[in-house]
């Protein structure tokens, strides 16, 4: 549905927030004007983001191991220090987490938290939060709202429905909390803003996922949100098909000003929460009223949304082939590059996953795509990038991260002044090569999103492995029993045909018999979604920005999926 203009909502604000909504405003464009003088002269405002980093540590341990002090050039950067990953940085954070921020900081300053994050392995990274770091990342994050806000008339002062998980899941031996920073954001955000987020705080803490799903929704369906924003479009899609699925235990609850008895809550959560409800008659009748008309509870019909913004890129758009279903044409925003150790990129236009540069918070940079995993690769600067090429990053931060190799691909789409706009591929780890044919995790969600519903006609989950053999090959898992019309052997051979005229390298390797046929397996319906929840719980509990891995990269690593009786395989 299209945004209902600020007028509409005249009558329903104080003199206060009109007083406020043009001070927003105005305080907008000056932030929205700062980013994009940034932007144009990027080559002088990276210099000037690496030089104070790097002076802010320069007495850290860390920095005195370097030689930090001594850097007075880019040149010189790049002689003292070195690519670095998670691995090198570990020691180092292991003692601020005991509460040694000299190891990594300079003085007067302090860590608020670690943002927890999965690593390449089952053990996750702890990204240290400084005051200096969460300021740009909030920086950011306000750029962002800004011109998404702008650009879709409306959204000023409305309700806002933010998904975030919590900053203090666990705490170090420091009693430093350890979570997600947008927790942190939520907890920490300007008064006017916090005023219009419609999940309460406590709703982030509830350990079932159905559960919390619901208190979302509970809270979102009696007012008119400008906007939800979560990381994964799949958390867009599980709140629509909550309002639809429970509708009836939601109108009642909207009716009584209740949460549904048989909700899985902590008694001083459903407590907390159901003291912010009560019973809204209307609501209730006009919610009723959509079903009976429309024999559905969809939020296409329920709220007025000006945009949705969640991730768009890499294999997050095999989602949103499902989003007019239940948003109808509401655009939808990407977020932009962003992880736990930091704001990459600021999208500025709707459906699309290509952004501009953060240039103002962070130091980038480049190596070529091709060149990744050398022991010399090319390095370039952000003014340095061609437009079509991809690169992976390196990252410099105030978290205490110098040259960070973060493992994300990207593509440039286009510059404007000395800055890159760039768009997320997938992450390094997410790539295979049996032969030498460099299958991605991008290119594995491209052919299935290729087949279409009637050529394939399975569930949208799935997994492909890499499988040893004579010769070697793939392994398509995929949910549900396969319709009639649709056997394994015809899926498999549609599938791999896809994979062969996405990847030349693969269709090379397919033509001269050094790969063999894609196997389809057809796994228990709900295997996938369990195996989930399993990986995301041992890495960080709530995981909200967890991401399915569509495609694995070593062998075996699939030895405990359920096997159906497989045709015989193409040679």
């Amino acid at each position: 549905m299209a945004a209902t203009s600020d007028s509409s909502f005249r009558t329903r604000r104080p003199v206060a927030d009109w007083i406020m909504l043009q001070l927003a405003r105005a305080h907008s464009q000056r932030t929205l004007q700062r980013f994009m003088r940034a932007v144009r002269a990027g080559r002088r405002v990276q210099d000037e983001v690496l030089f104070a980093k790097l002076r802010r540590n320069a007495l850290s341990d860390f920095g005195r191991a370097y030689g930090f002090s001594q850097i007075r050039t880019y040149a010189e950067f790049v002689r003292q220090v070195p690519i670095l990953h998670y691995e090198d940085l570990a020691p180092y954070v292991e003692r601020v987490k005991d509460g040694d921020f000299g190891a990594m900081f300079g003085r007067n300053q302090s860590v608020r938290m670690f943002a927890k994050t999965s690593g390449t392995t089952d053990q996750p990274k702890y990204i240290p939060v400084t005051d200096a770091f969460l300021a740009e990342y909030r920086r950011g994050w306000n750029a962002f709202g800004v011109k998404a806000i702008g650009d879709h008339p409306g959204s000023f002062l409305r309700p806002i429905v933010q998904v975030a998980s919590p900053m203090d899941e666990e705490f170090t031996a420091a009693k430093i909390p350890c979570g997600a920073i947008t927790g942190l954001m939520a907890a920490t955000q300007k008064r006017l803003v916090r005023r219009y987020y419609v999940v309460p705080p406590e709703v982030a803490y509830i350990p079932d996922a159905d559960a919390r799903y619901y208190c979302v929704v509970r809270f979102a369906v009696t007012c008119d949100p400008a906007f939800f924003i979560t990381a994964s479009p799949a958390t867009q899609l599980r709140l629509a098909r909550t309002l639809d699925g429970c509708a009836e235990s939601l109108i009642r609850d909207v009716r009584d000003g209740t949460l549904a008895a048989n909700l899985d809550l902590p008694d001083e959560t459903r407590a907390a929460l159901t003291a912010r409800l009560a019973p809204d008659a209307a609501c209730a009748a006009r919610l009723e009223s959509i079903r009976t008309r429309t024999d559905r509870l969809l939020p296409r019909d329920v709220w007025h949304l000006g945009f949705l913004a969640n991730w768009t890129g890499g294999t997050m758009g095999l989602y949103l082939r499902d989003f007019p279903e239940y948003f109808g044409d509401t655009p939808v925003r990407d977020v932009g590059l962003i992880a736990s150790e930091g704001r990459m990129s600021i999208p500025i236009a709707d459906g699309t996953a290509s952004g501009l540069l953060n240039v103002p918070d962070n130091f980038y940079e480049f190596i070529p795509a091709g060149e990744y995993g050398a022991d010399r690769p090319t390095v370039l600067r952000a003014h340095e990038l061609t437009a079509g090429a991809e690169y992976f990053i390196l990252l410099t931060t105030s978290a205490g991260l110098y040259r960070y190799d973060i493992g994300d691909r990207v593509r440039v789409t286009d510059h404007l002044g000395e800055t890159p706009l760039i768009e997320f591929l997938h992450k390094g780890v997410h790539a295979s090569s049996l032969t030498g044919e460099k299958l991605t995790e991008q290119q594995a969600v491209l052919a299935f999103g290729a087949l279409g519903p009637d050529a394939s006609g399975v569930a949208r989950t799935f997994v492909l492995a890499p499988q040893w053999g004579n010769p070697p090959h793939y392994r398509l898992h995929v949910e549900e029993e396969l319709p009639s019309g649709c056997n394994q052997a015809a899926l498999a051979a549609t599938y791999d045909a896809r994979l062969q005229a996405i990847n030349i390298e693969y269709a090379s390797k397919r033509d001269s018999g050094r790969l063999g046929g894609v196997v389809v397996n057809v796994l228990p319906r709900g295997f996938l979604a369990e195996r989930n929840r399993t990986i995301a719980a041992r890495q960080r509990a709530a995981n909200e920005q967890f991401k399915h891995c569509y495609l694995l990269s070593a062998v075996d690593a699939d030895a405990a999926f359920p096997l159906s009786p497989e045709p015989e395989l193409e040679r």
